[in-house]
């Protein structure tokens, strides 16, 4: 929220138990009204991504964003924002998800479906030894791509 306000945007936490959104956002004018789900992490794990849930595979909504937090590794490292619509993190959770069952695991193991899902900075592990349409690099056009919230009129 301190980043959003900073870049003159109007910002409130949602009302307590609001599903899908965790801010409401709009612009000064109060033409682009927006809610915002936050997902933050610290870096550490080896795969660089957030968590996610099931539910975040179908849930896509043309006003309401998610913004991934990186915090970093340590206090001295700058904080990374990815402003990415829903209808993006949706495709992209749901797809490789199902890359990642509809291959073997370690000794040619049927993977078994679970609750955990990640959104990831790179997801050519899920589709190998295919190409995936989420390389290394896929996330860049939605570092600090806060103009996305003016886009809805």
């Amino acid at each position: 929220m301190a980043e959003l306000l900073r870049r003159d945007f109007i910002a409130a936490l949602a009302p307590q138990g609001a599903p899908n959104m965790d801010i409401v956002v709009t612009d000064v004018d109060g033409t682009s009204l927006c809610g915002i789900q936050v997902k933050t992490r610290r870096n550490i794990g080896s795969d660089g991504g957030w968590h996610m849930r099931p539910k975040h595979e179908m849930f896509s909504e043309p006003r309401i964003f998610y913004v991934f937090v990186d915090l970093g590794s340590t206090l001295n490292d700058d904080l990374q924002f990815f402003v990415i619509p829903t209808s993006i993190v949706s495709n992209a959770i749901r797809e490789s998800h199902q890359a990642w069952l509809s291959r073997p695991g370690k000794n040619g193991h049927i993977r078994k479906d679970s609750t955990v899902r990640r959104l990831l900075p790179d997801y050519s592990k899920a589709w190998h030894p295919d190409e995936t349409p989420y390389p290394a690099g896929w996330l860049e056009e939605y570092r600090d791509a806060w103009s996305l919230l003016t886009e809805l009129t």
